[in-house]
């Protein structure tokens, strides 16, 4: 074989070679690379309540609202998971709402949340995930996203100071929040 001949075989099967790589790459992207979009949501708690049977007096409450189609899910439940295991231990219970009209169930680590089927109030919720956490009072102390941002952590999340005070007995008020985040519509 002539050294031009090799030199083509080698240049066609690098070009191959090449192209294949492109196609996967813009597959893989297309499919798990999502550009974050800032979005900024309103969320007012005034409206929200919890079901007659966990109103009033009690343990802290936190609940979890979400939808099972939306990508920012992902990142925020590794995140809900830490919670559980930093807090249930120290009283806080832990509800879930999923979206109305989706399915899918939340991974393991996080059956420790029961469901509830809606919550009154729930339905003006701008986006989601969200949560809400009433005091041991039953007064909804906030309401709002898990943190700002693209992902939520632990390092940057709203939740774990708040938690904190209303375990420790001080009180919290924010029940209505502004914030740039990873959202997906609540409303149908």
């Amino acid at each position: 074989m002539s050294s031009r001949r090799k030199f083509l075989l080698v240049s066609l099967a690098a070009a191959l070679w090449l192209g294949a790589m492109l196609v996967a790459y813009q597959w893989f992207q297309s499919r798990y690379i999502r550009p974050f979009e800032e979005r900024t949501e309103l969320f007012m708690g005034s409206q929200l309540r919890l079901p007659a049977d966990l109103a009033g007096p009690g343990p802290i409450r936190l609940v979890h609202f979400w939808d099972p189609a939306c990508p920012c899910n992902v990142r925020n439940q590794q995140h809900l998971g830490e919670l559980v295991q930093q807090f249930a231990a120290r009283g806080v219970q832990f509800y879930a709402v999923r979206k109305a009209g989706s399915q899918g169930r939340l991974p393991a680590n996080l059956a420790a949340l029961q469901p509830l089927e809606s919550l009154p109030g729930s339905e003006g919720l701008p986006a989601s995930p969200a949560v809400a956490i009433w005091d041991q009072r039953g007064e909804l102390a906030y309401f709002g996203p898990y943190s700002e941002g693209a992902v939520c952590t632990s390092a940057n999340s709203f939740i774990e100071p708040i938690l904190e005070a209303l375990v420790a007995g001080r009180p919290v008020r924010a029940d209505s929040n502004l914030a740039v985040g990873c959202f997906c519509d609540w409303r149908n």
